[in-house]
């Protein structure tokens, strides 16, 4: 198997007040609408920690370390995998399509890389929209066990290739009811560069 989709749920959504993945979006889920891009890019997808039932036939395991963060989805994500490369991504970013997943699946099978990561145009790397590599999974599980949960200075001793995004839109995510209703959402564009 090339590549496989993994989509994170299982985060408190604490500051949102409610479930982030079930928001309503687009006739369904803001979870399953991302699965939908998801699988639609990948040929797969995957939920990672969810335990409600309300994401119908979507297939989905347990986060092996609940309460842990996404750092512990995307070792899990990892853990489950047979796959080369493994799109990983939020649940809660309502910009992300079918066309910009794929092309982020397209640079990972050509790069050496054990992650292709996006950045923002303020610099700011973007793991929980990326793609990993399973070798990847050695390096993040050190980190791990050293008490490591933050993602980016998980992923910052991982070897990346970075992939400059100019605009911010897709990695716009949704942490509170204030960012839910936000009606600016912009589309994003390429450019790519050489490794970190």
């Amino acid at each position: 198997m090339i590549h496989s989709g993994y989509v994170l749920a299982g985060g408190r959504s604490s500051r949102m007040g409610r479930n982030k993945a079930l928001l309503p979006f687009r006739g369904g889920t803001l979870a399953g609408e991302i699965c939908r891009a998801v699988a639609a890019a990948a040929g797969s997808v995957t939920l990672v920690g969810p335990t409600e039932s309300e994401f119908g036939q979507i297939p989905s395991i347990p986060d092996l370390y609940p309460g842990e963060g996404p750092l512990g989805g995307i070792l899990t994500a990892l853990h489950h995998s047979q796959a080369d490369w493994n799109l990983i991504v939020a649940c809660d970013m309502p910009l992300l399509d079918e066309p910009f997943l794929r092309r982020l699946l397209q640079l990972a099978q050509g790069s050496p890389a054990d992650v292709l990561l996006p950045f923002d145009p303020g610099g700011q790397p973007q793991p929980l929209c990326a793609v990993y590599h399973r070798r990847a999974r050695a390096a993040l599980q050190v980190a791990f066990q050293s008490g490591i949960r933050a993602v980016r200075q998980a992923v910052s001793g991982v070897a990346a290739e970075r992939v400059t995004i100019a605009e911010p839109g897709y990695f716009q995510n949704v942490n509170t009811p204030q960012d839910w209703v936000r009606s600016d959402w912009v589309r994003s564009e390429w450019t790519t560069t050489g490794g970190l």
